[in-house]
């Protein structure tokens, strides 16, 4: 077999442990994942409405185009129909854009630690990989990104808020960002978790992409919409950009009940500021969690909270797994120190924060 020598290599995404596996290998009655960012509280009760009453033929391909979906995305976001690519989540659109741009002549730019399926897709294309660490802070060192920008760069990623971290890119800093991106590199806004940003100092991407046509926006319903299990995903970006990653889509990559799942989800907004709100709540037990115990944390625009315990992340990791807690340790994450944890409902929360309360003791008495 002629293998491309980029993925010799490679290892394929490994999912965590299931719940049941969790139960099966401690004995437990009760799992709480809280590793993945899904949201707590499900989704809207217009997405159980929709799958209850619409008894759909199997046997029938979905609508390749995703036409209900596709225009109240559009009338929702106040954009053309035809400036939106749909994927079988964001992954997907991410890895249709690194098909259509990347190539062993190519480089691409990248912070780092950021979500991982930026640099896997460039890999298996055979793209230069150009990473810039994230400051003390966590944030994007935007300034030095633009260093590594030169006349081979075709993709430049920014997660904002960014994953694992959950800090954010800064308004100003965004625009003066694009205004010294060459004309010729794509700019990738991943807004995964868009929907639970407060700040007042955020940008406002889908009024930037009036201004810089070289942008693209990538978000996505399995957040804060609770869709994670459905897989769609979707791009916003001029006509033109739009138009040339059409043609790499797959013809049928949305499937039936995902595009009428979004479809009624996104017309419930009411449940989407109820998400906000309750995130919001949820990482303020954290944030006094940490300042009590004096851990280090990153203030989060996101889901979830990266707390830095001091010791190895797979420890605490482990110990709160054999308690019922399933979260994600930052030895994978660029953070051996640190667990990334979901915010989950309040007293998810209040019942993890108890573990990891007495792994902090048992670390005293150790």
């Amino acid at each position: 077999m002629k293998w491309k020598s980029q993925i010799q290599n490679l290892k394929a995404y490994q999912p965590g442990k299931t719940m049941d596996d969790v139960k099966e290998l401690f004995n437990l009655e009760k799992v709480v994942k809280l590793a993945s960012n899904e949201n707590p509280f499900g989704c809207s009760r217009n997405v159980e409405n929709y799958l209850k009453n619409n008894a759909l033929s199997h046997a029938l391909y979905p609508d390749g185009y995703a036409k209900e979906l596709r225009f109240k995305v559009a009338e929702h976001l106040s954009v053309e129909p035809g400036q939106l690519l749909f994927g079988n989540g964001s992954d997907e659109v991410i890895e249709i854009i690194s098909r259509a741009l990347l190539d062993g002549g190519k480089s691409t730019v990248m912070a780092t630690p950021t979500f991982p399926q930026y640099k896997h897709n460039a890999i298996v294309e055979g793209s230069e990989v150009r990473e810039v660490p994230l400051d003390a802070e966590g944030k994007h060192q935007l300034a030095k990104m633009l260093e590594e920008i030169d006349d081979t760069t075709s993709v430049v990623w920014l997660c904002s808020p960014n994953n694992p971290t959950g800090e954010y890119i800064r308004n100003g800093e965004l625009i003066s960002f694009l205004d010294a991106v060459p004309a010729h590199v794509l700019v990738v806004l991943d807004e995964a978790y868009y929907e639970y940003v407060v700040a007042d100092d955020y940008y406002d991407s889908l009024e930037l992409l009036k201004s810089y046509p070289q942008l693209l926006i990538t978000r996505t319903f399995s957040k804060a919409y609770g869709l994670a299990g459905f897989r769609v995903g979707f791009g916003i970006g001029n006509k033109d950009i739009i138009g040339k990653l059409e043609p790499i889509r797959e013809p049928f990559n949305n499937n039936t009940l995902a595009q009428g799942a979004a479809s009624a989800a996104i017309e419930d907004q009411a449940f989407i500021d109820e998400c906000r709100r309750e995130n919001r709540k949820g990482l303020e037990q954290y944030y006094r969690f940490c300042e009590e115990h004096g851990l280090s944390y990153v203030p989060s625009q996101a889901n979830f909270i990266l707390i830095d315990f001091g010791v190895s992340g797979d420890e605490v990791f482990q110990y709160l797994m054999s308690k019922g807690y399933i979260v994600r340790s930052g030895e994978a994450l660029g953070y051996p120190h640190s667990v990334r944890i979901t915010v989950g409902s309040h007293d998810q929360n209040e019942e993890v924060i108890e573990k990891m309360t007495e792994f902090l003791l048992l670390q005293k008495q150790a």
